[in-house]
């Protein structure tokens, strides 16, 4: 069962940078990328919920009402997740953003493991997670050092992007943790997922509601819906929930089976490949970016420390 989840997770890690680039395609095409966040969440809720009735789950969610409350509302952070990539690629090209949240998600699974919280076994820090994560943070910090190209952005700006992203990788480990319980409740993982993406749409749905409701002066960047633009957009600029239901379902699936470091460290891995394609093509029509040879450095540092990780 564990030699299973290794290539499954890492096919779930790669489609992370699929669903960014397909949901900026989302964003373009509605003005907004709180629009666009909402929408690609609703697909992703369809297509757990046509799994659950597939397989003949669904009737797990007559579960729900008895659950502990929180182990119901993983799904804010697919809404937090998914609207920072959609901000962040465009500003810090792909492969410094997913490093950025590597970093954040090492951060946040270490501390998982080590002091056993939300349900994960207390591993301890042990010497290899220690180094493993320290050799994912230098990787992270040599990818940010090493990017070029694409418009410039102001020092304080970037320093808030930076926090937003190493925030919304955080919130993804904490997410499998608590999406692991709930699936401990129902029994079902398709359920349990189609639970996790109906939350994040209600959550993004809400947040787009205010935005739309606020008094401001009308701007591009202001949030409404556009039909002729989602009409115009090519087919491929769906797949996000696609990529995102896969992504949430593998992660709450895998913890239990091989731990979070494992999870967390294999979808990594998939990310940053990924990732490196995406930049150096400019794949899913994002701007290309050279990858220098401080940022190869810094993807295989953080390579090398998922290895670390995985083998201690």
């Amino acid at each position: 069962m564990e030699t299973l989840f290794v290539p499954i997770a890492l096919l779930a890690g790669g489609l992370l940078a699929v669903q960014a680039g397909a949901n900026a395609q989302l964003a373009k095409a509605t003005g907004s990328p709180f629009a666009a966040t909402t929408l690609q969440l609703s697909v992703g809720t369809a297509i757990l919920l046509a799994a659950a009735l597939v397989t003949g789950t669904v009737s797990a969610l007559a579960a729900l009402p008895g659950v502990v409350w929180w182990h119901a509302i993983g799904g804010v952070a697919s809404a937090v997740y998914v609207v920072s990539t959609i901000l962040l690629f465009p500003r810090l090209g792909a492969v410094v953003s997913v490093g950025l949240f590597i970093a954040g998600q090492m951060l946040a699974s270490l501390a998982l493991d080590g002091f056993g919280l939300l349900g994960v076994p207390a591993a301890g820090f042990a010497p290899a997670a220690l180094a493993g994560t320290a050799l994912v943070l230098a990787g992270a910090a040599a990818i940010v050092l090493g990017q070029s190209g694409g418009a410039a952005v102001p020092a304080l700006s970037r320093a808030g992007w930076i926090l937003l992203a190493l925030a919304a990788g955080a919130v993804l480990p904490v997410q499998g943790a608590v999406n692991a319980l709930l699936r401990r409740d129902l029994g079902a993982p398709f359920a349990v997922g189609a639970v996790s993406f109906l939350v994040a749409t209600a959550a993004m749905a809400a947040v787009l509601l205010l935005a739309l409701a606020l008094p401001r002066q009308p701007r591009p960047s202001q949030p409404r819906l556009r039909l002729d633009g989602i009409a115009a957009m090519p087919w491929w600029g769906w797949l996000g929930g696609v990529a995102g239901a896969t992504y949430v379902t593998t992660v709450f699936t895998a913890i239990p089976v091989i731990g979070t470091a494992a999870a967390v460290g294999l979808t990594v891995a998939g990310q940053q490949v990924a990732s490196v394609f995406v930049d150096r093509h400019g794949w899913f029509r994002l701007p290309r970016r050279p990858v220098s040879a401080l940022r190869l450095a810094g993807v295989a540092a953080l390579l090398a420390g998922v290895v670390v990780i995985k083998l201690g």
